[in-house]
């Protein structure tokens, strides 16, 4: 057994376009070659998917996340916005060494700072898109 991922950019119309992991990884570390021009300018939706294979058949799904892709006018990832989610994220780590805190008082500022990175940076599908994820992913023959 091993483990697959595929992403797949979702169109305003919400088509599916599949992107290769490698391009993805590409993007992310910002490589001078690598961009989407048709998507320049755009903050575009996409599903990271994460299943379970065996024999190079997907047999379970492992996890989906849906995330924006911000590009800016060259279709590259746009490297403010990108700081702006990683600051954002370091608030998501609950506090690590117990603070001095007055006895009922508790550290909530990751759970807010949750809610604020969900709102900003992730989407949820509709049943039909999901599916149509699903299906992408498992084709025809798939157990979904």
């Amino acid at each position: 057994m091993g483990i697959g991922l595929r992403i797949f950019l979702v169109n305003d119309d919400d088509s599916l376009e599949r992107l290769a992991v490698a391009r993805y990884e590409r993007l992310l570390r910002r490589d001078p070659e690598e961009r989407l021009p048709q998507y320049a300018g755009k903050r575009v939706r996409y599903a990271l998917v994460a299943y379970e294979v065996e024999n190079r058949i997907p047999v379970d799904i492992l996890k989906i996340e849906y995330n924006y892709l911000s590009l800016d006018s060259e279709g590259r990832i746009d490297a403010a916005e990108q700081e702006r989610e990683m600051m954002l994220a370091v608030d998501l780590l609950p506090p690590v060494l117990p603070g001095e805190q007055a006895g009922q008082v508790i550290d909530a500022k990751h759970l807010f700072a949750k809610k604020r990175y969900d709102a900003k940076y992730r989407w949820r599908p509709s049943p039909e898109l999901e599916a149509a994820i699903l299906n992408a992913v498992f084709g025809k023959n798939g157990f979904f």
